[in-house]
């Protein structure tokens, strides 16, 4: 009985330490200032919530902690990642974020439950990592010696695959059990390589019984929209319309309408018209827009925040302008731009 009133002592004292960051962005991170009103151009029906451009981070924030964690692999071990850096910029950006939205409104309330589980769901993921990795998973590598094992080797593969996959599609449609099984059948007889059948094979299985059940939760309530619109200037009708995936709706004053992706895609569409010669209006009915760039700098000017990569040894930068200055940013910019945050 002992065992078992400690144990409910453990879970209960992990469950507050995963709910202590959201009651701290719930308390000391509300919006600040009020709401601006302007008129939009676009129908109401292609809008979508301006707070969510600065709320899309945190999400991507995760894809970019993943993206961290297979280069530093690829070079190393999974000891040698800095998981709680990774957990604390999340919860630090997103409290940063958080404030900036009341300009445009604040965040609604589905936008706000969706961050806070996510950000929970990643936090446990890497808390439990990290305690695996930097014991277990490190007297491993001790075992095995300086050089990586076939399974190192495989799963630093993995998880590039991972990154690449999730620029432009869910992670819930991930094939984890694929990876377990390609785990297995290229795992030698070294002690490394079934330490780590053993050890990612669980955490593959725990995912993609995670990833079906969020996919039925996404599928109950319908997927997100995967264009919205814009109003541009500066380029014909005739060479929008060659431009991949954008599809010209017609003149909207003082510009035209046309129809892009979004998610990752929109980025290189909205950096090619700017090196075109486009400016920008309007996006989704809204003013301002925030992206990335990446820099060899610690700081650059007007950043809303920098946050230092692991394993590249540079930074990121979270920048926002209005979508009537984006243009010029992108052109001035050039190919440090990473990523253009939609809605």
């Amino acid at each position: 009985m002992r065992w078992l009133w400690r144990g409910l002592a453990v879970v209960l004292l992990a469950l507050v330490a995963l709910a202590l960051p959201v009651g701290y962005v719930e308390t000391m991170c509300r919006p600040e200032g009020s709401a601006q009103q302007h008129t939009a151009l676009i129908a109401p029906e292609h809008h979508r919530p301006e707070a969510r451009t600065l709320m899309t981070y945190p999400e991507w924030h995760i894809v970019h902690a993943y993206d961290d964690y297979a280069r530093t692999i690829a070079q190393g071990d999974p000891h040698d990642f800095g998981y709680l850096r990774a957990i604390g910029q999340f919860w630090s950006s997103l409290c940063t974020l958080s404030r900036q939205t009341g300009p445009m409104g604040g965040i609604d309330g589905g936008t706000r439950q969706m961050v806070h589980v996510i950000g929970v769901s990643f936090t446990a993921e890497l808390a439990l990592k990290a305690a695996y990795e930097e014991t277990l998973g490190r007297i491993a590598t001790w075992v095995r010696g300086p050089d990586h094992a076939p399974l190192d080797r495989l799963s630093a593969q993995q998880a590039a695959d991972y990154v690449a996959f999730l620029q432009q599609v869910p992670w819930y449609k991930w094939d984890f059990t694929a990876d377990r099984a390609a785990l297995n059948a290229q795992a030698t007889g070294a002690f490394r390589d079934r330490e780590r059948a053993l050890a990612l094979g669980l955490e593959y299985s725990a995912k993609a019984a995670y990833a079906g059940v969020i996919e039925q939760a996404v599928q109950s309530v319908g997927a997100d929209a995967l264009r919205l619109r814009m109003v541009v200037t500066g380029l014909p009708p005739a060479q929008l319309a060659q431009m991949p995936e954008v599809e010209v709706i017609g003149p909207l004053e003082p510009g035209i309408e046309v129809e892009t992706p979004r998610y990752r895609a929109l980025t290189k569409v909205l950096v090619d018209m700017a090196e075109d010669g486009a400016n920008f209006v309007e996006i989704a009915g809204n003013q301002t827009i925030m992206f990335t760039a990446i820099s060899a700098s610690p700081t650059v000017p007007g950043a809303l925040m920098s946050l230092p990569r692991q394993g590249y040894g540079d930074t990121r930068h979270l920048i926002v302008t209005p979508v009537a200055e984006l243009a010029d940013r992108l052109r001035a910019l050039g190919d440090s731009v990473e990523h253009i945050h939609d809605y």
